[in-house]
């Protein structure tokens, strides 16, 4: 399942924004309006809570889904066995202290979303390891966490500022 209209980059020198079960259209199309304007790699992990086709989705996204470099992947088994995935996976979580700011981030790095219903599942967390949990800090503890595009967002412009902006 893989896509885009572009041809394929290897990982080396790509930022990689990995979705996992999005559930909003309007979401995933503005991280992939912000992966086509940065020249990240979009990975859906699936199911989605959506068709790909759906007219929020696009219309989020606008004209920018036809530059954008966007991967499915049936579910993490065949993410994770994709030769296009990233080298290194950070797992943006509330259930973490590391902030996203004590990261030193690389080329071929990826930056894990779970879905805005219920985040990353246990297993994922477990899978991926503590080392690779970051979180975006916020100042008011009594509400939960940032929008999805918001964090995508934030992380990918951090992860940006350190290894440079692809083209610029």
């Amino acid at each position: 399942m893989s896509g885009g209209f572009l041809s394929v980059r290897q990982s080396v020198g790509v930022l990689h924004l990995v979705l996992f079960n999005p559930e909003i259209p309007q979401n995933t199309g503005n991280v992939g309006r912000l992966c086509a304007l940065t020249r990240s790699r979009l990975h859906l992990i699936h199911p989605l809570g959506f068709q790909i086709t759906d007219r929020h989705l696009r219309r989020a996204g606008m004209d920018y889904w036809r530059a954008l470099d966007v991967q499915e992947h049936a579910d993490w088994a065949a993410f994770r066995a994709s030769p296009l995935g990233p080298k290194r996976l950070w797992l943006l979580t509330t259930k973490t202290e590391q902030s996203f700011w004590e990261v030193a981030y690389a080329d071929g790095d990826g930056l894990l979303f779970g879905n805005e219903g219920h985040g990353a599942p246990e297993w994922l967390h477990a899978e991926v390891g503590a080392a690779q949990r970051i979180t975006i800090p916020h100042a008011n503890d009594s509400l939960r966490s940032l929008n999805l595009s918001t964090a995508a967002g934030i992380a990918c412009y951090e992860a940006l500022r350190q290894v440079g902006l692809p083209g610029a």
